[in-house]
Parts: structure tokens; C-alpha cells; sequence
């Protein structure tokens, strides 16, 4: 499907790109890494439906702008959240954040003090101990990663973006997630970003967690394979108020294996609302 972010924001290391749907009150869907908002295709149309929701890619990443020299460490993507909250004049919105999306949107909150009307979070970095994996090598080797020849880079990134997937992708989808980070530009973008994603962003805040006071629902797939249940169980620990539901037959990728049921709980009522 075509999937065309039309609206610009300009930030201090280049323009993110971003679109909105609907009326009604605001509901901000924020993505993460490696993936850009294609991944809210069949997400948001539907929350459209009741809600005005916004959504963009990270910069470095998707339609925004990618070059050498970019901040996309989790405190910038912070800032440029903060201030497309306030480009587009939202005080308090419903967030909805997956994967490093969850870090944002909690720095975002206890950080760059905005607030938000409920938060959901999937699936997502939190904190703890998650630099690990694959993306620790991504860390520790990023120049050796970067000389990899193009077409063992592309199987690297493919792997790992079906890895995040229990059920599976549609046709086509995978070459939408994987173009970005083709060609020698799109190689050097993909492990600039992930050299710059520290566990320290997250870390800075973790203190503060108990003292969140909105509501929040954590939602996560039992077979997520990039931040398994346990790392679910981190976060409520450290937010007590919060609800945790558990999606089965799910991995990381929730809008992909399972968005009806991720859909439903997007749209149901909190219970300390």
C-alpha cells in the first residue's frame, strides 16, 4: 500500500517526516528501531476512525532525513519528539510507543517534562539490561558491520527484522521495512543509528518511573524474541499502577502478528481512567 508521510518538521540534524488521520482527540503512535511508521499502516486508519492520530519516523530513519553527523541517540529523539509535540500543539495526547519508541516516549515524559494523557507501552525499551544480542555486536563492531558487502548486509538486516515476527510478514511488507536501509547511504544510516542507541538514555530516568502517575498499560508478546516477557515484567514492576497484558502467539512485531487484538486493546478503556 502506499504509505507517504507529506508533512515536514525541521529539526537541528535534518527533517522528519510525518502525516496525520482522523478527528477527535489526539493519539500520538510512536515507532522504533529498525522499523519506521509503515508499521502503523493498518493501525492507524482504524484509531482514525474516533481519534486524530499522528504519526512520523524517527529522523535517520523511514522518510526522514538520513545523513553523516545526525544525533539519533535516544535523548535527541526525545527532544524531537518533545518539540513535534509542541509544533503540533498537543499538551496532553494518549502516546502509543513500541520498541525503542517506549524509551522516547518515557524520556519525553520524565525528562523533557510533557505530559501525556495515558501512555501504551508494546514490547518496548524501557530500561534495564537490554543492550544485548545482536545489537551489543552492533555496538561493539559498527565499522566492521558498515564494510560488510551489500548483499550479506541485506541478509543481516532481513534476518533480524523476521526474527522480530512470530507469524510471519505479508508479501511485500519486508521489502518496505529493508529500503530504507539499502544501498551504501541506506547500510551506513542502519548501523549509525544503532551505534548511538545507549542503555545510559535509559537509565538517566529509571529512578523516576515509580512517580508516574498517568495511566499506563504495557502490552507484550509472549514469543517476543528481542525483548523477551521478563523485560514486561521489569517495567511493572517499576510502574505498580500499571496494567500488563500478555498477547500470545505474538513476538515483538504485535502490529504485524497480531493487530486485531492489539487494535482492541488501543481502543478499551483504562481501568484507573
Amino acid at each position: 500500500m502506499d504509505w507517504t508521510l507529506d508533512e515536514e518538521f525541521e529539526t537541528p540534524g535534518g527533517v522528519v517526516r510525518w502525516g496525520a488521520l482522523g478527528s477527535g482527540d489526539p493519539l500520538v503512535l510512536v515507532h522504533g528501531t529498525p522499523y519506521s511508521s509503515f508499521l502503523w499502516r493498518d493501525i492507524a486508519p482504524a484509531l482514525a476512525r474516533t481519534r486524530t492520530v499522528f504519526f512520523f519516523d524517527h529522523l535517520g530513519f523511514g522518510q526522514s532525513e538520513q545523513h553523516e553527523g545526525q544525533d539519533l541517540s535516544l535523548a535527541a529523539h526525545s527532544r524531537n519528539f518533545a518539540q513535534l509535540l509542541d509544533h503540533w500543539g498537543l499538551s496532553r495526547p494518549s502516546v502509543v510507543a513500541h520498541d525503542i519508541g517506549g524509551a522516547v516516549a518515557l524520556r519525553t515524559l520524565l525528562l523533557e517534562e510533557r505530559n501525556y494523557r495515558d501512555l501504551i507501552l508494546f514490547d518496548a525499551v524501557s530500561g534495564g539490561e537490554w543492550e544485548r544480542g545482536l545489537f551489543r555486536l552492533f555496538l561493539e563492531h559498527e565499522e566492521v558491520f558498515r564494510k560488510l558487502p551489500a548483499y550479506a548486509h541485506e541478509a543481516l538486516v532481513a534476518s533480524h527484522l523476521r526474527h522480530a515476527t512470530h507469524a510471519g510478514f505479508r508479501p511485500g511488507i519486508l521489502d518496505t521495512f529493508l529500503a530504507p536501509w539499502r544501498g551504501e547511504a541506506g547500510q551506513s544510516a542502519f548501523y549509525r543509528q544503532y551505534s548511538q542507541i545507549r542503555q545510559a538514555d535509559t537509565a538517566a530516568y529509571e529512578h523516576l518511573l515509580g512517580g508516574v502517575s498517568i495511566p499506563v498499560r504495557i502490552l507484550w508478546g509472549r514469543e517476543d524474541r528481542i525483548l523477551p516477557p521478563e523485560y514486561a515484567e521489569w517495567l511493572h514492576e517499576r510502574v505498580p499502577h500499571a496494567e500488563l497484558h500478555w498477547i500470545d502467539d505474538a513476538g515483538h512485531l504485535l502490529q504485524e502478528d497480531a493487530p486485531g487484538q492489539l487494535l482492541a486493546c488501543l481502543t478499551s478503556g483504562f481501568a484507573s481512567a
